[in-house]
């Protein structure tokens, strides 16, 4: 199944799906998906993880201490911070009121896929002024790389694109985001910032000269975006194509051992192994304290064209970073990487859909080619893709920096 052939699985104009967005406010939207016994399900199953203590995702069950140092990486959290408080004063005092957070307040978990509004934190950017628009792009600009400020505007813009599609553009647009705040922009004090909603989960977190941004989740359906406008772009071709190629260059018998199963939606699967919001993924929305055995093939039986491989592909995924935070990052990754797991779901042939999992101390990823959620196609198909990166062992929303900062600070 190829990456152009989408349309084909467009749902028709009465579809319920459908008519269940149109013409209505996200509000008014989110109570009836709200109503439906899944959803209400799902919701209840995530707040009770909401409420749960943050420790971290971990391979055990047991956090590894030590893991991550606080650093001068060459941040410049001067530019990250003035453009946040830029970005305050074009806010309504009311938005304000909404948009903060205590820096160590529970709703930097509170992150999640679908379009559903499944909480109200925050404020929606797409109720926002043109200016708070104008202000979010240049603080998201002044905490990510050229590469990475691209590719989140590109996500916000494939969302857009696949209103346009339905005419839902009320509910998915390149705005429908909750935008949060955390603590109080500084050059030497923690603080941060996070925005969430269909196929975008991006948590920004600044301490002086270091930072952290995970959990990411990154998606698109379709990820081939062509609006009419002359610019028409791809996503994610690159975390596809080198893992593929990785998975690939794998002896026949190293490929069998990374293979934890042969079929996407395979029978073998116990059943916390897929659902229906996360598929594959194990490190999805509210998977902050799961427990994720390591699985598959030790990266430290890979010759060094395939370890090499497996950086470059690592470093797709956290493209975003800018250059010293992702340099530090890199090196982090590097040293830990003969503790690293690779393993693989699905076909390894050039035409088939697959996930994989990149798993270590300091790094998890996952790549899944996903079935139809807005389009009808029941099998997973490359044209729906979701990623995941997150931290291990207490990291994720730089908790981990976060609480050995607050310990020194205690004691003086």
């Amino acid at each position: 199944m190829t990456t152009a052939d989408f349309r084909q699985y467009l749902m028709p104009a009465d579809s319920p799906r459908i008519g269940m967005a149109r013409n209505v406010d996200p509000q008014t939207y989110a109570a009836r998906m709200l109503a439906t016994p899944g959803a209400t399900a799902l919701r209840a199953e995530w707040q009770q993880r909401l409420d749960e203590p943050l420790r971290g995702i971990t391979a055990d069950g047991v956090v590894q201490e030590g893991l991550f140092p606080l650093l001068d990486e060459g941040f410049e959290v001067e530019v990250a911070m003035d453009a946040a408080f830029a970005l305050l004063e074009t806010l309504t005092e009311a938005q304000r009121s909404h948009v903060h957070y205590p820096i160590d307040a529970k709703q930097w978990r509170a992150w999640y896929n679908p379009e559903i509004p499944f909480n109200d934190f925050g404020v929606r950017l797409e109720d926002t002024s043109d200016a708070s628009k104008d202000a979010f792009r240049q603080m998201l600009r002044a905490c990510t790389s050229d590469k990475g400020f691209s590719k989140v505007q590109q996500l916000m813009i494939a969302n857009l694109f696949l209103g346009e599609l339905y005419d839902v553009t009320n509910i998915m647009n390149e705005w429908s985001f909750h935008l949060l705040m955390f603590g109080t922009p500084s050059a030497t004090e923690p603080w941060g910032w996070s925005i969430y909603g269909h196929h975008v989960g991006f948590c920004c977190f600044i301490l002086g000269r270091q930072m952290v941004i995970s959990p990411t989740f990154m998606g698109v359906e379709p990820n081939i975006i062509d609006r009419g406008d002359g610019h028409p772009f791809s996503l994610f071709t690159e975390e596809e194509r080198l893992g593929l190629e990785l998975m690939q260059s794998l002896s026949a018998d190293m490929q069998e051992r990374a293979t934890i199963y042969k079929l996407m939606e395979d029978p073998a699967m116990p059943p916390e192994r897929f659902n229906f919001a996360d598929q594959r993924h194990l490190g999805g929305a509210f998977q902050d304290n799961r427990i994720i055995p390591l699985e598959g093939v030790c990266v430290s039986e890979f010759d060094e064209a395939q370890r090499q491989k497996l950086l470059q592909t690592i470093e797709t995924f956290i493209e975003h970073l800018p250059d010293g935070p992702r340099a530090a990052r890199m090196k982090l990754i590097e040293q830990h990487l003969d503790e690293t797991w690779w393993n693989w779901i699905g076909g390894c042939g050039d035409d088939d859909p697959f996930y994989y999992r990149i798993q270590s101390p300091v790094v998890m990823i996952e790549f899944d080619h996903h079935s139809g959620m807005w389009l009808t196609n029941e099998q997973p198909a490359k044209f729906h893709i979701h990623t995941i990166t997150r931290i291990p062992n207490g990291n994720d929303y730089g908790n981990a920096l976060l609480r050995q900062y607050q310990s020194r600070h205690s004691r003086q």
